[in-house]
């Protein structure tokens, strides 16, 4: 999508600070942090939202949960973290590209 923002980031055309890439997922820390760790994973591929999603897409969600740990351990959050998915304008969504929330507090653990 020409217009969407993260498709943008996955471009580079936009700045952001990516903490993990792959051939299919990016990471990168969001511009409104929510807690004293907060960063986005999303799929580089462009999906709308979760509604979108069909079991098409089944691999590619397990590819972006699967890799939550070892980036969320990577910034600190070794004890825990909170994810969340928002998803349509009921559900808070505010960039129609398929993004997951990782939210925590880096503890030692």
């Amino acid at each position: 999508m020409s217009d969407c923002l993260f498709c943008k980031i996955v471009g580079k055309q936009i700045p952001a600070k990516i903490i993990y890439e792959d051939d299919d997922v990016i990471a990168f820390n969001d511009i409104r942090p929510a807690a004293p760790v907060h960063f986005l994973v999303i799929p580089k591929q462009h999906i709308d939202s979760l509604l979108g999603c069909t079991e098409q897409d089944q691999v590619l969600l397990g590819q972006l949960l699967a890799r939550v740990p070892d980036i969320a351990r990577e910034q600190g959050l070794q004890a825990g973290f909170k994810t969340a998915i928002n998803t349509g304008e009921a559900g808070g969504q505010e960039v129609y590209h398929l993004h997951l929330h990782v939210l925590g507090t880096p503890q030692e653990s």
